[in-house]
């Protein structure tokens, strides 16, 4: 696992070489990016996840 995460990191320049660079005038969005919608389902899973789980663990409590 590490090995694939230094690789990853060593791979990140090449990547970004193909970009062109920064013209410095924001550009106008039509939709939202990809990545911003993968967060977003990420968030809701997570605190989907956070909440089952504290049921659970509520459920198992003994009643006093």
């Amino acid at each position: 696992m590490l090995r694939i995460a230094l690789a990853l990191l060593i791979a990140t320049p090449a990547f970004a070489a193909d970009e062109p660079p920064h013209t410095g005038v924001a550009g106008s969005r039509s939709m939202p990016e990809f990545s911003d919608l993968a967060l977003a389902a990420v968030a809701a899973g997570g605190i989907w996840f956070v909440r089952s789980r504290m049921r659970a663990r509520f459920r198992r409590q003994p009643k006093d």
